[in-house]
């Protein structure tokens, strides 16, 4: 099937939805970057009223418990390498409706975000056959630069509105985790998606190489 053919566009368009869906289900299950301690007080017994044994467990696993779990942002990540490699079957509004999505679901300042993905990954697209032509760490540093943008002004906006933006630290360890994942994601993308580089010869939808 031709790869830039309306059926396989519309196909993939619908794919990435699905894939956004997907990844909105998993990141919403109550594994979140927030602070957990490993046995929350208000779930079990008072520690007097239990084995004195299971006491002193209780109270060496609770030592210093507090802990963040941090999820790769796995959507900015795909919407990047899919960008990158095949920009028709991303469009603006489909980001920008994924994103919009993320932001509400995730209970973010609607539209903030979603309009510093999206600039990052019509950014991306404009410097796509540069970057294809790259090696990957060209891609990788391009990747990363953008995340770093959007947490920034993310952090600076949401500063001048007054509104509390997230913690530093959660923020710096999704940027980090992220940053590291987009090697995995590309292998993703590529292998298993079957969403790869444009070579010299392909056409775009509208005919230009």
């Amino acid at each position: 099937m031709d790869e830039l053919s309306p059926l396989r566009l519309w196909t993939m368009r619908a794919a990435f939805l699905v894939l956004t869906v997907v990844l909105l289900f998993f990141h919403l299950l109550p594994i979140e970057t927030q602070p957990v301690a490993f046995l929350a007080p208000e779930l079990t017994p008072p520690l007097v009223s239990i084995d004195p044994a299971e006491a002193r467990l209780r109270s060496l696993l609770n030592q210093g418990s507090d802990r963040f779990w941090v999820a790769p942002d796995l959507l900015i990540a795909f919407a990047f390498a899919w960008s990158v490699r095949k920009p028709d079957y991303v469009p603006a509004l489909l980001l920008a409706t994924a994103f919009l999505l993320n932001d509400f679901l995730l209970q973010r300042p609607p539209g903030l975000w979603a309009l510093l993905a999206l600039i990052a990954c019509e950014n991306l697209k404009l410097r796509g056959r540069t970057l294809r032509d790259s090696t990957f760490g060209a891609e990788w540093l391009a990747a990363s630069v953008w995340l770093v943008a959007i947490m920034l002004l993310n952090r600076i906006v949401l500063t001048l509105l007054m509104v509390p933006p997230p913690q530093w630290t959660l923020s710096l360890i999704e940027l980090g985790v992220t940053a590291l994942f987009y090697p995995v994601v590309v292998f993703v993308t590529h292998t298993l998606m079957g969403v790869r580089k444009s070579t010299p010869g392909d056409l775009d939808s509208l005919g230009g190489r």
